[in-house]
């Protein structure tokens, strides 16, 4: 297997994300899921997972769509017009694009944990799917639908339904965030752990892999083995949601490069900086390599979302804000029926050069994408997006979580939104956002060095 080889520039460090080019976008397709979109679990499946969402008030519920969902207190906890438990599963909370398409074209795409926590997805089944959007329809085909499961008992913990003849997964288990297809097998990244998963295309689980950093173990807060008495920067380093959130499959090496969501903690319990660590992991031989580098988030930004390469050395790695709703309307004062508290400001997608790692051992940006600025020239876009004044000739994504992005071909990406059922909306006031999917002709930003 042959390792790529990340050279340190002996110049001064790369320029702060302010000072980076944005480079223009222009919407060319439009497709989407609608948000109450759901799926039939497996035949052999407990009839618990029948009904999901049971657990997500505190205690369970056993009346279907008898608790409306809201955006919670950061956004306002204004309702998104649909309740759980829902009859089914819902595919929703896509978390991430495959680089390498399937046999037909379809893209395969991850769901994540469900419904946000271990807590409160003990009865969201864990799958993944290939999709297959229609730009010219504006529809998303759901070609397959696969749910991993673990016959072999290769999950080294107990899982919610241990005792079970499927042995299916739940949201109680993992949180998958990241998805590659490599040699006909499907890889996850996800979060709790944080664990790299190697499953077979029809989902049964081969191998789970801790994360290592030489002979040490990382861990977060959600990890099976930490406990009420664990001390946070001793016991566990990665916080909560800061697991794996983006995976990339580089060409040529063959490795993976999964990425934090957020900064890792100090000794102190305090985060070690604003930046985020990748490291490479050996698919082949199922090792760590050692490499790894640094990714400095721009000021503003909190998080990243999906992160997928496009040539050998360079990739794309979306990062964003907490921000949820066109910042034209920002709430005055306190939150309101017909304002957004903490609108959507910083949602990009990053270019990085991972040939180019500084001598403090951060990766060189680009450039980036801003999703808030995307030109509509031509009237694409198929949804509307409450603001003031109304938009004309442009769309943004002015969602909470965009968690998808691939590259197309040599001048299109395609970029797609987590729609977090029912918790977020974004486009609206009082409705739960649909699964998007965006084609955007960055030709210029694709063809950047």
């Amino acid at each position: 297997m042959k390792y790529p080889v990340l050279a340190l520039c002996l110049a001064l460090a790369a320029p702060a994300a302010a000072q980076e080019t944005a480079f223009p976008a222009t919407l060319k397709g439009h497709a989407f899921l609608p948000a109450l979109s759901l799926v039939t679990p497996p035949a052999d499946a407990p009839r618990d997972a029948w009904l999901s969402g049971k657990f997500t008030t505190g205690g369970r519920m056993t009346a279907p769509m008898s608790a409306m969902g809201d955006t919670g207190g950061l956004h306002g906890k204004r309702s998104t017009g649909i309740a759980l438990p829902f009859i089914g599963q819902p595919l929703q909370g896509l978390s991430g694009y495959a680089m390498e398409r399937a046999e037909d074209g379809s893209v395969y795409v991850l769901t994540d944990n469900g419904f946000g926590s271990k807590a409160n997805s003990p009865d969201a089944l864990l799958f993944f799917s290939r999709m297959q959007p229609d730009f010219e329809t504006g529809k998303v085909a759901v070609k397959e639908t696969v749910f991993l499961h673990d016959p072999d008992f290769k999950v080294p913990f107990r899982i919610a339904y241990e005792g079970t003849d499927g042995r299916y997964l739940t949201g109680a288990d993992f949180d998958p965030e990241s998805i590659q297809l490599v040699d006909g097998e499907i890889w996850i990244g996800e979060e709790f752990g944080p664990y790299l998963i190697r499953a077979t295309l029809d989902g049964r689980v081969l191998a789970v892999h801790p994360t290592m950093t030489g002979e040490t173990v990382v861990k977060s807060v959600d990890h099976p083995t930490i406990s009420g008495l664990s001390v946070a920067g001793k016991d566990w380093t990665v916080p909560r949601s800061g697991g794996y959130e983006g995976m990339a499959l580089q060409p040529g090496s063959g490795l993976l490069w999964p990425i934090f969501e957020k900064p890792l903690l100090g000794a102190d319990g305090q985060p070690e900086g604003t930046f985020l660590r990748a490291s490479a992991f050996d698919p082949a031989t199922g090792t760590w390599t050692g490499a790894t580098f640094k990714f400095q988030l721009a000021e503003g930004a909190t998080a990243i979302g999906d992160f997928n390469f496009i040539d050998e050395t360079r990739a794309l790695i979306i990062e964003r804000d907490n921000g949820e709703g066109d910042p034209s309307l920002k709430c005055a004062g306190d939150p309101a029926p017909d304002c957004f508290p903490l609108p959507a400001l910083l949602k990009r997608v990053v270019l990085i050069d991972t040939a180019t790692i500084d001598a403090e051992g951060f990766v060189r940006r680009i450039g980036h994408v801003d999703l808030m600025n995307i030109a509509d020239p031509d009237s694409v876009a198929r949804l509307e997006t409450v603001a003031n004044p109304a938009l004309t000739g442009r769309i943004t994504m002015p969602f909470f979580t965009i968690e998808d992005v691939m590259r197309v071909d040599d001048t299109h990406i395609m970029v797609g939104n987590d729609n977090n059922l029912p918790y977020s909306s974004g486009r609206a006031l009082d409705a739960a956002s649909d699964n998007e999917m965006l084609l955007l002709d960055v030709a210029d930003f694709l063809a950047a060095k």
